[in-house]
């Protein structure tokens, strides 16, 4: 691949990570797909091989960030219908504020899911701040994939 072409790859690669953290874009799956189409069109071991390492991060992070945050949630007593009621809020709250709606929407559909439970507000507000604990650990391990993910990419890129 030219090096233009790979500078494309890259700025999809930045794109994704951006992605990952700001949670707007669906950023691991940029990631690997812009590894994936740099593989086709490079060919050859290596290109195969820094995908299929990106692929597996990538699947693993996205196992693992669900069994990590469950594991804490369900710890600190927090049901899932509560996180269910607070993204689908969250979602809604992205299209009536657009982007920071989401987290917004989010923290207070928590928050009030908790309340119309019949719990207090230092119970809902710390429900609350579990969920957002979790939600920021999800992110993190999804990060972790995807880094994995550059670097394979980038080991690969420097291999060739």
């Amino acid at each position: 691949m030219s090096v233009g072409g790979e500078l494309v790859v890259a700025l999809v690669v930045a794109a994704g990570l951006f992605g990952v953290v700001v949670q707007v874009l669906p950023g691991s799956l940029l990631v690997l797909g812009a590894v994936g189409v740099w593989a086709l069109l490079t060919g050859g071991a290596v290109a195969w091989t820094a995908f299929a390492v990106g692929a597996v991060a990538i699947a693993a992070a996205a196992v693992g960030k669900y069994l990590v945050a469950g594991r804490r949630l369900t710890r600190a007593g927090v049901p899932g219908s509560t996180l269910a009621w607070g993204g689908l809020v969250g979602v809604v709250g992205f299209f009536v504020v657009p982007v920071v709606g989401l987290p917004l929407g989010f923290v207070g559909g928590v928050y009030a899911t908790q309340r119309v439970r019949g719990e207090g507000h230092g119970p809902a507000w710390s429900a609350t701040l579990v969920a957002l604990r979790a939600t920021g650990l999800t992110i993190l391990v999804e990060l972790a994939g995807a880094l994995v993910a550059t670097a394979a990419w980038v080991a690969a890129v420097l291999a060739t």
